[in-house]
């Protein structure tokens, strides 16, 4: 392998159900590399069904980072991922492995490709404390009306419902005075010092990935998703917690909870996919510097495999 200042770094991106894994580990047994998963869901022990986590076998013998790293009681966010998966990829450049990072969520995805600096990430848990105070004296659309006048592309974007992601657009601009918008494009135009990264982005026409999501869920229920959530109910891990409030688990908890009936909460979690799937693609979209390759045709994954490492070749001499 040619010495390089900086790690190289494949990255492969896309919706959820779009086959990112199976590429991701096609392109490791290609490239003799290593995957470190980018899902804010994976990161959490006891939860492998829902979070459509790949199975030991499915792994096929390739490592995998950022996996089972927490409780589902334990706080997790992207300072820690950047953290955790920034080592991960040292560690695996230091065995002259190949590093690829691949998964769906984008602020975990950013916090390696970009200088995020999250030791001073605009945080004022004072004001974020006023914020919460405000929303219980009044009702969501009063914290989004606040929202609109100091940032109305985010507030045209956030639903008033979504309280969570209005307080912290409202934190940003109280403590740095830029929109959300200012504040991301700041580490956006920034060139990574540590890796040498090729983005690619797995896409699919959209009712055929809506198709294999519905599948997904389908398979999911089969293999014990059910059972699982009761599992992490007996093990005493509640509702409330952000890591049951997760795709798959929020929507068997309200049925075992006689808030829905079964067939309502397997087309809720099927609908709620779907959508957490366009947002994804809408997330990914902004980036200027994927590489799209079309996923449309499961069985050209060997082909599109094979294109990457004809990329890695010309670009790192490997």
């Amino acid at each position: 392998m040619k010495k390089i200042q900086k790690i190289p770094l494949v990255v492969i991106v896309g919706p959820t159900g779009v086959g990112k894994t199976d590429l991701a580990i096609r392109l490791a047994k290609g490239t003799h590399g290593e995957i470190v998963s980018a899902d804010s869901m994976q990161v959490y022990r006891y939860m492998d069904i829902g979070t459509a986590k790949p199975t030991l076998e499915e792994r096929q013998g390739i490592s995998h980072y950022m996996m089972d790293v927490v409780d589902p009681d334990e706080a997790f966010n992207a300072a820690l991922f950047q953290k955790g998966a920034e080592k991960s990829i040292r560690k695996i450049n230091s065995r002259e492995k190949l590093p690829i990072l691949a998964g769906g969520t984008g602020l975990y995805i950013n916090s390696i490709l970009y200088p995020m600096d999250f030791t001073d990430a605009a945080e004022d848990p004072e004001y974020r404390s006023y914020l919460n105070k405000v929303l219980g004296q009044h009702d969501n659309q009063y914290l989004h009306d606040l929202l609109k006048q100091t940032d109305p592309d985010t507030a045209a974007r956030l639903h008033p419902n979504d309280t969570r992601r209005m307080i912290r657009a409202l934190e940003v601009y109280h403590a740095t005075g830029k929109t959300m918008k200012e504040f991301r494009q700041d580490y956006r135009n920034m060139e990574s010092p540590c890796y040498d990264w090729m983005l690619y982005g797995l896409t699919m026409d959209r009712l055929k990935l809506y198709g294999r999501i519905n599948k997904r869920v389908d398979r999911m229920i089969q293999a014990g998703l059910v059972r699982e959530v009761k599992g992490l109910l007996n093990m005493g891990y509640q509702e409330d917690l952000v890591s049951m409030q997760g795709l798959g688990y929020k929507e068997i908890l309200h049925y075992l909870e006689g808030r829905s009936t079964w067939e309502e909460a397997v087309e809720l979690l099927k609908r709620n996919t779907r959508r957490f799937a366009k947002r994804q693609m809408t997330w990914f979209q902004r980036e200027k510097r994927v590489h799209w390759l079309d996923g449309n045709r499961p069985e050209d994954r060997s082909f599109l495999c094979d294109q990457i490492i004809s990329d890695i070749e010309k670009k790192w001499s490997f």
